[in-house]
Order: C-alpha cells, then sequence, then structure tokens
C-alpha cells in the first residue's frame, strides 16, 4: 500500500484515447519527471493540463494529464492520469516510462481494492463498480449505479444498527439489573425485534432474485426430440442464423449458444441436441448434455411438434420439468395437427411456427410474464447481486430462526445474544466491515486491469 502502482485503464487496441492511471504517494513526482509541461507538483487539484511525455528529450506522446490529489480521489491516494493517443506502441511506451522511473504494475481491481482499504468505499460498493463495467443491459447499469453510490450498502448499514440498539439493552440490562430506572428488556421485546429483523432480511433476499436476474441472465435451454425445430426458433430468437437448420435428425450433436436482451433481461440460450436414443457416440454425448441441462437451466423450452402424437420420451421429459420453470412450445402449426393439447398440464403453452415466423412474440411476451418483468422495470432496483453477498445473508437468516426456536424454548436472553451478535458480525461480512484477505484478494482479482 505504500508503493505507486500504475496501468492502462482503457481496452488496449486501436482507439482515439488510452488513459495511463497512478495512483500512491509518488504519483505526481513520477509522472513529473516524464512530463514535458507545467510542473505537476506546483498545479492544483482536480486539473488537467496540456503537455507531452518525453523519454530523455524525445518526445513519446501528446498528452492531457489529470491531477488529483489526496484524499479525495478513488483511492484517497494522489492520482494523476495520462490522456494518450490511443494505440498500443503509444500506449505501452508510456506504461513503460513510469515503470522504469518506479511505478510498480498494478494487479488487476487493485485501485479499486486500495479504494476499499483505505475506507473511500464498502465491499458491496466495490462489488457495484465491477458490476457497473460488465453490465450489458441498461436495467443492469442501474443496478449497478445503485450499489456504487451506497444504496444497497445502506439497506445493511440500517439492519446493523438496528440490531446494535437490541445488542445495547440487552447488555444494560444483563450488567446493571440493579437500577429500578432501566426499562427491563423482555423477552417479548426481543420476539418483536427479532421478527423485524426476519421480515427485513427475507424481503431483501427475495427481492435480491430480480437483482441477479438483472446483473446475470437466464440461462434458457431449447430441449426436445430431434426435428421439431429446435434450431429454427433459436436463429428466430436471435434473430441470426447461428444454429445449422436441416430436416435430417441428429443435425444438432453439440449445444448452440446465443444471447438476447429482452426488455433489460439478458437471456442466455442454449439449442441441445435432439433427445432420443442413438448409436452414435457424438449423438449420445450431446443427447446427455441435454438432459443435464434440464437439471442446471432457470428455464427450459420444451418443443414439440404440432405434426405428432404425444410420445413416451416426450413424456418422460414433462415429468423432468415439474419443478422447473418452463414453457411448451407446440411448434409446424402450419402443418396438419395430431397432438392432443389436453394432454399437456400448463398454462405456459405458445403455439408457434418458426417457418413463417408465428409465436415468437408470443414467446417473448410469456418469458417476461413469468418473470415479473414489467413489476421489476419499475421498482426501485436497490437489491443484492453478488453471490458472496446472497449467502452471507442466507446465513443471517439461519441465525434469526435459531434465535425464534431459542425464544420457543425459553433459553435465556443471554444465550440468545451470541446468535444476535453473529448476525451483526454476518452484516458486517457483506459491506466489509470484516474480512480476511484470502476473500479481498480472490474479490478483486476479479476485476479487469487498470480498475
Amino acid at each position: 500500500m505504500n508503493d505507486t502502482i500504475t496501468a492502462i485503464s482503457t481496452a488496449l487496441g486501436i482507439g482515439a484515447i488510452s488513459i495511463v492511471r497512478v495512483s500512491g504517494e509518488d504519483a505526481i513526482d513520477i509522472v513529473n519527471e516524464v512530463f514535458k509541461g507545467k510542473n505537476l507538483s506546483k498545479v492544483a487539484s482536480h486539473t488537467i493540463h496540456y503537455g507531452h511525455i518525453i523519454d530523455n528529450e524525445e518526445i513519446v506522446d501528446e498528452v492531457l494529464v489529470s491531477v488529483m490529489r489526496a484524499p479525495k480521489t478513488f483511492t484517497t491516494e494522489d492520482i494523476v492520469e495520462i490522456n494518450c493517443h490511443g494505440g498500443i506502441a503509444t500506449t505501452n511506451k508510456v506504461l513503460e516510462l513510469l515503470l522504469t522511473k518506479g511505478c510498480r504494475l498494478a494487479e488487476p481491481g487493485e485501485f479499486t481494492k486500495r479504494a476499499f482499504l483505505n475506507g473511500r468505499i464498502d465491499l458491496i460498493e466495490a462489488e457495484g463498480v465491477m458490476d457497473l463495467i460488465n453490465s450489458k443491459t441498461e436495467q443492469a447499469s442501474k443496478l449497478a449505479l445503485n450499489q456504487v453510490d451506497g444504496k444497497v450498502s445502506n439497506l445493511i448499514k440500517k439492519l446493523r444498527q438496528e440490531i446494535l440498539e437490541v445488542l445495547a439493552n440487552i447488555e444494560v440490562n444483563i450488567d446493571y439489573p440493579e437500577y429500578e430506572d432501566i426499562e427491563q428488556y423482555t423477552t417479548d421485546k426481543l420476539k418483536d425485534s427479532i421478527y423485524d429483523l426476519k421480515k427485513s432480511i427475507s424481503r431483501i433476499l427475495n427481492e435480491s432474485k430480480n437483482g441477479k436476474l438483472i446483473s446475470e441472465g437466464i440461462k434458457v435451454s431449447i430441449i426436445g426430440k430431434p426435428n421439431v425445430g429446435k434450431s429454427s426458433i433459436l436463429n428466430k430468437l436471435l434473430g441470426e442464423n447461428k444454429a445449422i437448420v436441416t430436416d435430417v435428425e441428429g443435425t444438432t450433436r453439440d449445444i448452440v449458444e446465443g444471447t438476447i436482451n429482452l426488455d433489460g433481461l439478458m437471456l442466455n440460450i442454449i439449442d441441445t441436441a435432439g433427445i432420443r436414443e442413438t448409436k452414435d457416440i457424438v449423438e449420445s454425448i450431446g443427447v446427455n448434455k441435454s438432459i443435464e441441462l434440464i437439471e442446471t437451466s432457470d428455464l427450459v423450452l420444451f418443443v414439440l411438434n404440432n405434426n405428432e402424437e404425444l410420445d413416451k420420451e416426450s413424456i418422460d421429459i414433462l415429468k423432468k420439468l415439474h419443478n422447473k420453470n418452463y414453457v411448451v412450445i407446440v411448434n409446424k402449426i402450419d402443418l396438419p395437427n395430431k397432438l392432443d393439447l389436453k394432454s399437456i398440464k400448463t398454462d405456459n403453452i405458445v403455439l408457434m411456427s418458426a417457418i413463417e415466423n408465428k409465436g415468437i412474440e408470443e414467446l417473448k411476451h410469456l418469458i417476461k410474464k413469468i418473470y415479473n418483468m414489467e413489476e421489476i422495470n419499475t421498482q426501485d432496483m436497490t437489491y443484492l447481486t453478488s453471490a458472496r453477498s446472497i449467502s452471507i445473508l442466507r446465513k443471517a437468516l439461519s441465525s434469526v430462526k435459531d434465535i425464534e426456536k431459542g425464544l420457543l424454548d425459553d433459553m435465556p436472553i443471554d444465550i440468545l445474544e451470541i446468535d444476535l451478535k453473529n448476525i451483526w458480525s454476518l452484516l458486517g461480512e457483506i459491506i466489509g466491515e470484516t474480512y480476511n484477505d484470502e476473500l479481498i484478494d480472490q474479490l478483486f482479482s476479479q476485476f479487469c486491469l487498470g480498475k
């Protein structure tokens, strides 16, 4: 933390501008050594200066240099950003010069890591930075900004404060029982507090399912027997001919993937091999993958042929889908009907003719309805999104339930206090009030270099 780090903060390649970022105690002095223009050690904070980066007397690039002095910076350290002309050779030369003058190459995410360690942001805000960089939709971007702005952190901090007040009341009653003017904190009062805490944590966890959907998208598998039109449906959803379509059964032997943005919801769609008994080794592997995907997918699109009767294989697949989110697509409605729709026990049915482009919009509308997209898009997106945070909050909810059980069993209030302190500590892990170094290193290693 005492050294000065540098990295290229923009994508490396051909472009109009590249930014090389420097952060640390010697940031301004080091850049000053290679900058021909104003003396950066004497300029005001948060100002931009025109000049050249030089290697001895040779001009490397014409640049604009931003100087930001501690503590009012992202890392709370002195930060200098060199705005170069875009290009691999020039940008790398500037970076190389800074390294020879005493900078160390930053690790992935190290600028954000320093911001966290220096108290500038908490862990939820740090994860929001990463989500903002990776966001692929407007909704995902809004969700990430709520994390970066601290709105999500404030939910957790509010819960911790409420727990702290309960703990304080318990401690006073335990330590000073002789004082008659102190209000006695009874188990009935603790029951009310625990009920409210459970309700708040459950609500956050329930709403965070929406956050995970928006930030990560949903995994959609197109399942069915060979030659029912799975690949055609994939191509229609994607708006491109990504999957090979023929009349030959078993054409799709491995998974084919694509992604679409459905009103802010990313659908990660997988076209699978047709499910049937086969002696072809390669096709058999594809069929096994298709069956496995039924279990791991968030949504299954099960395609049936309108021109065929429902057979045992299709009935078996329907049984596997019993506890899943799924849609039955009856394809090829342009052909004579032989399928008994009454035998399909679900309301999520779409009649489709992929070849005539019928039913695709109805399918999209049904998916949005299943995931309540209209409601999600109108809500304030203050959700937890990371698996780490959600997992910790589930542990906290489990401890809340342990306290509820303890209250029913008339356990002493000072014993229940131990679980309450554990919940307070777990919530602290979510925002980074308590952490271990391995977790921090692993989390920030997922960031891109230069952020």
